[in-house]
């Protein structure tokens, strides 16, 4: 259900209307202040402890929230969704509430944060055409960019759950065979590291195996969204992924913004995406349907340098897409399940969500401000994935961030020397 601009009310805490994580956006995750995780929701510049706060009220089961995930909330699916998100929203806009709750926020500079949830399966998406086109482009010159199957379907590949990390985690320079341009194979560390600033979309509810989920099924089963930086290596990349796809050169590391935001507070963001030609198989075709396209507004910043804004509005595919193509053969999906959108990209060259975009292949590097250039990522070099949305009655959703610096490669291979 839409959030009106008459049904917004103000919070207690006192928070200016432009503030990104005011009522309107209320993003779940996991913190540690020095006892534990604990799941909370952000309000402000402060985490109020979710199983604490129940216990006071008694109108919510705290056990959602006992075990310090969000793995019990995204089981209980949208109805539970739906009453915990009010329920929070009425404590922090009440003022009868505010004694009771207000030693129960920890202000963010004291705690750490957790991954959220348990990363099931992992699918990472290929989306967006203008990213699609511009790769295209660099790696088939005398072809035409995109493949004859991309409009058809949301290409995809199966990634690796198990090095999912939480934003701030160091990424460790990968090693791995590559092919040189003079044909000699080497192993060794990637020399071409790069980023895909891509949303993540966080599966709540579980489907049988054996049935497709519809488009218009999409908030029965995704809790909500958040920040990706699917790393990749491209020379390991480039070397191995025909004719099986992408493995090692993606498999090292994904790194998740700590906080999940809500579909529901993406109501006022939704906008169609582009027109599609040729129309989409039925199964995939929401011209008759409320969309899930999404006006999100990207930021990626290198060592504190703003490089680039790319446009979610403008990816070819929406989330529900890929859940419906993800299914469609029947595949079940599971508490926890993670599907990314891939790189986001907008027409722009300053709308690029990839190094090797920016950077044209490595043919144009990029220029920092202390007059350094970047092709690919070096060593020390961090950066960070902010994102934000707008939110009902000119307020603004807020996403907080996907941080990542790049530190050597922390072993070589058993046998071989550094």
């Amino acid at each position: 259900m839409t959030t009106s601009a008459t049904d917004m009310p103000s919070t207690w805490l006192g928070l200016s209307e432009d503030h990104p994580f005011g009522l309107q956006t209320l993003p779940y995750g996991v913190f540690d202040a020095g006892s534990g995780r604990r799941v909370g929701v952000r309000i402000g510049e402060c985490v109020l402890d979710l199983a604490a706060a129940c216990a006071r009220s008694r109108r919510i089961d705290a056990g959602l929230f006992a075990r310090g995930s969000l793995d019990e909330l995204l089981a209980a699916g949208p109805d539970t969704w739906a009453a915990v998100r009010g329920e929070v929203r009425t404590w922090l806009s009440d003022t009868n509430y505010r004694t009771a709750l207000e030693p129960l926020l920890v202000p963010l500079e004291d705690v750490t944060m957790c991954l959220p949830f348990t990363v099931g399966d992992y699918v990472d998406f290929y989306a967006s055409e203008h990213h699609a086109t511009n790769l295209g482009r660099m790696f088939r010159p005398d072809q035409e960019p995109l493949t004859p199957n991309w409009k058809h379907l949301p290409i995809g590949y199966h990634g690796r759950s198990g090095t999912v990390v939480v934003s701030g985690e160091p990424v460790w320079r990968p090693r791995g065979q590559s092919r040189r341009p003079d044909g000699e194979i080497v192993v060794g560390p990637s020399t071409r590291l790069d980023i895909e600033v891509e949303l993540g979309f966080v599966v709540g509810a579980p489907s049988p195996r054996g049935r497709a989920v519809p488009l218009d099924a999409f908030e029965q089963h995704v809790f909500g969204v958040c920040l990706v930086n699917d790393w990749s290596a491209r020379d390991i990349q480039a070397w191995e992924y025909v004719p099986l796809g992408p493995f090692l050169g993606k498999s090292f590391a994904t790194s998740l913004s700590p906080w999940i935001v809500p579909l529901e507070a993406l109501q006022a963001a939704r906008v169609r995406p582009p027109v599609r030609d040729p129309r989409p198989a039925a199964y995939l075709d929401d011209a008759a349907t409320p969309s899930w396209g999404i006006d999100i507004d990207f930021k990626v910043a290198l060592n504190g340098h703003v490089v680039s804004h790319p446009p979610f509005a403008s990816m070819y595919w929406t989330g529900a897409q890929m859940l419906a193509h993800m299914t469609v053969n029947g595949s079940s999906l599971r508490t926890g399940d993670l599907f990314a959108s891939g790189t986001v990209s907008g027409p722009g060259r300053d709308q690029r969500g990839s190094f090797i975009e920016l950077s044209w292949g490595g043919t144009e590097p990029l220029i920092l401000p202390d007059g350094t250039t970047r092709t690919f990522l070096e060593d020390g070099d961090e950066v960070v994935i902010s994102a934000t949305a707008p939110g009902p009655d000119g307020t603004m959703i807020g996403f907080g961030e996907v941080r990542g610096r790049i530190v050597s490669e922390p072993a070589t291979a058993e046998g071989e020397a550094p």
